[in-house]
C-alpha cells in the first residue's frame, strides 16, 4: 500500500481546526485532525506531502521523522510546521489501524482505560461578577462533569492602567479570589477545579495569585507565566501551595525535556493534536513518568481530534484528565458519525472500532468550512 495524496478542510470550532485526509492506492483513507496550527497549515500540509507520496502510510515513525529532518532549518522544531506534520500523523494513524483493523490505542500498546475523563473549560462568567461565575459552575456541574476549569486572567480589568505591564495589582488578584471562591461554593468540596492565568503574569504575580489560590483545593493553577522561561515557572511551583499546570504551547519531546528535568511542573499538558502527534506525546508520557508527573492534555479539538487524543490517555499509566472545550459550540454533533455518543457521562468511551473510531459527518463538516474553502479538494 502507497500513500497517493493528503487533502485538507478548514473546518470551525474553537477557531478553525486543520482537517487532513491521507489516500492510498489501495481505495483506504485516514483523517486527522490538528488545531493552532494558523491559516497557513493547509498550505505547509501541501508543501509537506510530495515527501510521503508513494510511502507505505503503516510507517508512521519514520514519516513523521522524515518531515521533520526534512524541514529543521524551516522551522520543525516548533509552532506551526509541528503541527501540519502532526495533521498529518494523526490520519497515519488512523489509516494504519484501518488497514490492521484494530483501534489506534492497540497499537500504542494497549489501554490501561476504557473511558477517558474529561474536564469541562467553562471560560468565565457570563459577566465580571463572581455571581455570574458561580452560576456558570452550577450549570457546568448539572451537565454531570466532575472537574471544571475557568479562566481568571483579565485585561480589562478595571485594576489595570497598563494593557502592557502584566504585573497582577492587588486589586485583581483580590478580583480573581473573588471569583474562584464563588465557583468553590457554588461547586462544593467534591468537584473538581482547575484554573487556567494564560501564561499572561509575571513571576511575583503568578506567586501571589497562587498563594492566593491555597484555600480552594484546586487540581492547578495552569499557566502562571509565559512557557518561554523554565526557570521563572520552577520559581511560582517553588513557592506554590497548590500544583502548577503547563506545556499546552510546547512542541516535541525537546520542547518538554526542560520543563520535566528541572521539575518546574507538577502536572503537564501537551496539546496532542498541536504537538507533535500521538506517537510523540506517547514518548513524552514516558519522559513525564520517570519524573512520576501526571499528564492533562490541553484540548480544544472537535470530536476527531478529542477521540484521537483519547487513544493516547488510554494508553499510558500516568494519565490524569483531558480538556473539552466544546460546552458552548452546539455542532459537536454535527461532525463525525458514530455508534454511540463519543462522550457519556463526563468521560470519552472507547471502542474496539480501527483507527480513530469515528468517521466524518461530511455533510456536517461542509455546513462548518472556512467561508471560500471545500472539503478536501484535490490541488
Amino acid at each position: 500500500m502507497k500513500i497517493t495524496d493528503i487533502r485538507t478542510a478548514e473546518v470551525y470550532g474553537h477557531g478553525y481546526s486543520t482537517y487532513v485526509r491521507v489516500y492510498t492506492d489501495e481505495g483506504l483513507t485516514g483523517t486527522g485532525e490538528c488545531i493552532h496550527g494558523g491559516a497557513g497549515c493547509p498550505a505547509l500540509i501541501r508543501d509537506l506531502k510530495h515527501l510521503v507520496i508513494g510511502e507505505n502510510p503503516l510507517n508512521v515513525d519514520m514519516l513523521f521523522e522524515k518531515m521533520r529532518r526534512a524541514h529543521v532549518f524551516d522551522g520543525a522544531l516548533a509552532g506551526n510546521m509541528v503541527t501540519a506534520m502532526t495533521g498529518i500523523e494523526i490520519a497515519l494513524w488512523d489509516l494504519t489501524g484501518k488497514a490492521l483493523g484494530v483501534p489506534i490505542y492497540q497499537l500504542l500498546g494497549g489501554k490501561f482505560r476504557d473511558r477517558v475523563r474529561l474536564y469541562c473549560d467553562s471560560h468565565a462568567g457570563r459577566d465580571a461578577s463572581p455571581e455570574s461565575y458561580a452560576q456558570r459552575a452550577r450549570e457546568v456541574v448539572a451537565l454531570g462533569f466532575g472537574a471544571l476549569k475557568f479562566d481568571v486572567d483579565d485585561a480589562r480589568s478595571r485594576y489595570r492602567s497598563d494593557r502592557w505591564n502584566w504585573t497582577a495589582p492587588p486589586g485583581e488578584v483580590a478580583q480573581m479570589v473573588e471569583r474562584v471562591a464563588a465557583v468553590r461554593e457554588a461547586i462544593g468540596p467534591e468537584v473538581e477545579l482547575a484554573i487556567d492565568m494564560h501564561g499572561r503574569y509575571d513571576t511575583q504575580s503568578g506567586i501571589r495569585v497562587a498563594q492566593a489560590m491555597a484555600p480552594f483545593a484546586l487540581m492547578w493553577l495552569e499557566e502562571p507565566v509565559p512557557p518561554e522561561n523554565v526557570a521563572a515557572m520552577r520559581e511560582v511551583k517553588r513557592n506554590s501551595p497548590v500544583p502548577i499546570c503547563a506545556g499546552e504551547n510546547l512542541y516535541l519531546r525537546w520542547g518538554f525535556r526542560d520543563l520535566l528535568e528541572q521539575q518546574a511542573v507538577d502536572i503537564i499538558m501537551p496539546d496532542i493534536p498541536k504537538c507533535g502527534g500521538l506517537s510523540e506525546c506517547r514518548k513524552i508520557a514516558t519522559m513525564a513518568e520517570t519524573y512520576y508527573i501526571p499528564l492533562a492534555p490541553h484540548n480544544v479539538c472537535g470530536p476527531l481530534g478529542t477521540m484521537a487524543s483519547a487513544h493516547v490517555c488510554a494508553s499510558i499509566p500516568n494519565f490524569q484528565v483531558l480538556e473539552w472545550h466544546w460546552v458552548d459550540r452546539p455542532h459537536w454533533h454535527d461532525l463525525v458519525t458514530v455508534d454511540q455518543p463519543v462522550i457519556q457521562d463526563s468521560a470519552v468511551v472507547l471502542t474496539d472500532k480501527p483507527g480513530i473510531g469515528v468517521e466524518l459527518n461530511e455533510e456536517g463538516v461542509r455546513r462548518h468550512l472556512r467561508p471560500g474553502t471545500e472539503l478536501f479538494a484535490a490541488d
